[in-house]
């Protein structure tokens, strides 16, 4: 199973490898349209290759994603985590519960008491 992941981990990291040599024209980046820019202020641009763009977006998308997905599951891991408080106060409560109903042998039992007399 590690091969097949080393070799899928290998095809995608050589087809970014291609997707970025594809693409390395530059473009211009803005913060805002160039028509509503110009009018508020000289706002900069960075002139970066088309692959930046593309590879932080998927990057963005998926922290997103991951982020998204950790608010979602939030309820199953606070229910887990209030199950697992349960269990171990039961497994306290056994122990105790076991400690307790064991008698020393030196403390004569009740029916044997009645039987003797």
């Amino acid at each position: 199973m590690r091969i097949v992941k080393s070799v899928f981990l290998a095809l995608v990291g050589f087809a970014f490898f291609i997707l970025a040599l594809a693409n390395r024209d530059p473009v211009t980046l803005r913060l805002l349209p160039e028509s509503l820019g110009t009018s508020i202020s000289d706002l900069p641009t960075v002139s970066v290759p088309l692959f930046l763009p593309i590879f932080g977006s998927v990057i963005i998308g998926l922290l997103i994603g991951f982020f998204w997905e950790w608010l979602r599951e939030h309820h199953h891991r606070a229910r887990a985590s209030a199950s697992q408080r349960q269990v171990s106060r039961m497994k306290k409560e056994i122990s105790t519960l076991k400690r307790n109903t064991t008698e020393p042998d030196d403390v004569p039992d009740d029916v044997l008491a009645l039987i003797n007399d």
